[in-house]
């Protein structure tokens, strides 16, 4: 008998659910989010014939939390379902929009018991990757964290102190370098900053005082993401550094230790995880998405895809940008009539293919292989 495992994931507690191959209840429970919950779960699963040799698979909603890790050291198959492909699931069987979460890990477990085939499950990956997918991330978090406050502080500031955005205006100094965070923590208002203040601006700006400290408390949490991003991008490098992969990504131009780590984090070091370069690619989203139906035939750009990695990809393109090859195959792109995003992303889809060979061979990256029309120069005719 064929058993699969649904858990609908809460932060406090998860139900259970087992379901044989005809869709069948066989036990259902609701766990604590602590050990003994996680004890509960193995009993139960032990006792609908789960074992070391065939262990039985889990389909989670949300692939993070204790129970999560410890599921994926079982060694057991964990498929991490896409919220809008159960919710679609739901929808097939039941016409009226009754949810609960009983029913939800029902669905989780049906999903894998008739398509578990279209699902992946979770990669392999060792333990240093995953490590390294932490940090990695965390200081993504962070430097979206510091964008989002560096733009509310300089709409604050717009209101009321445009000199200190004139001031900082210069090329390679933004409201987040270390000197503008300086001088906004001592001076937050034009009254206390005599050398930026403008002659026609006192009179407008003389009920500037709580304003300031709006600015002093934008600046503090702009300061505090700023040294957190610092911190987590040092710590990531250097755990990247002592990968078996760091010398191979680290070979491929525009890619230093911060974007290296951020890479490898979301593309995990189990070389089974991708079947070929176009699904690496699909999964980074730099491959087109057809959409065809009847005389109607569509060719536009994913959505769908991993974030991080299409964010990572645009940072590594960039800094590559510099090196011949690549910037002649971004001109190229652009001669054929890509706009800049379009004309990054594929150069990225050209790396990403170079990547997968690279990484499953143990190769290190060769312009003059992945960029061959631009590596040769031109041939000129006699006349």
């Amino acid at each position: 008998m064929t058993i699969t495992c649904g858990i609908d994931w809460t932060e406090d507690h998860h139900d259970v659910a087992l379901v044989d191959e005809t869709g069948k209840l066989v036990a259902k429970q609701r766990i604590k989010d602590d050990a003994d919950g996680f004890r509960q779960l193995l009993s139960l699963l032990a006792e609908a014939g789960d074992c070391a040799e065939d262990p039985i698979p889990v389909a989670v909603e949300t692939a993070r939390g204790l129970l999560f890790a410890c599921l994926r050291t079982t060694g057991r198959k964990v498929y991490s379902i896409n919220p809008m492909a159960v919710a679609r699931y739901r929808e097939r069987h039941r016409s009226a929009r009754a949810k609960s979460d009983h029913a939800d890990a029902m669905t989780l477990a049906n999903i894998l018991r008739t398509d578990a085939d279209v699902h992946r499950p979770l990669p392999a990956d060792s333990e240093l990757v995953r490590a390294i997918a932490v940090l990695a991330r965390a200081q993504q978090d962070t430097v979206w964290n510091r964008a989002q406050l560096n733009n509310q502080l300089r709409s604050h500031l717009k209101q009321y102190y445009p000199a200190a955005l004139a001031a900082f205006a210069v090329r390679g100094v933004g409201l987040d370098s270390r000197e503008a965070r300086a001088v906004l923590a001592a001076a937050p208002d034009p009254h206390t900053a005599a050398r930026l203040t403008r002659a026609q601006l006192r009179a407008a700006l003389r009920r500037s005082g709580r304003q300031g400290r709006q600015t002093l408390a934008l600046v503090a949490q702009l300061d505090a993401a700023c040294r957190a991003a610092d911190d987590l991008a040092e710590a990531a490098a250097e755990a990247f550094a002592t990968h078996p992969d760091a010398e191979i990504l680290g070979s491929f131009p525009g890619i230093g230790p911060l974007t290296g780590a951020r890479v490898l984090a979301e593309i995990g070091d189990d070389r089974t995880r991708f079947a070929d370069a176009r699904a690496l690619k699909a999964y980074a989203g730099s491959v087109p998405v057809t959409i065809a139906s009847g005389k109607s035939h569509l060719v536009r750009h994913r959505r769908v895809k991993n974030q991080r990695l299409a964010a990572a990809g645009y940072v590594w393109i960039f800094g590559a940008l510099p090196s011949p090859q690549v910037k002649a195959e971004y001109d190229r792109r652009r001669d054929l009539g890509d706009r800049h995003t379009a004309a990054m992303r594929n150069v990225f889809n050209r790396f990403l293919g170079c990547l997968h060979h690279c990484l499953q061979t143990g190769q290190s990256f060769d312009p003059g292989k992945a960029f061959p029309a631009t590596s040769t120069p031109p041939v000129t005719l006699a006349a």
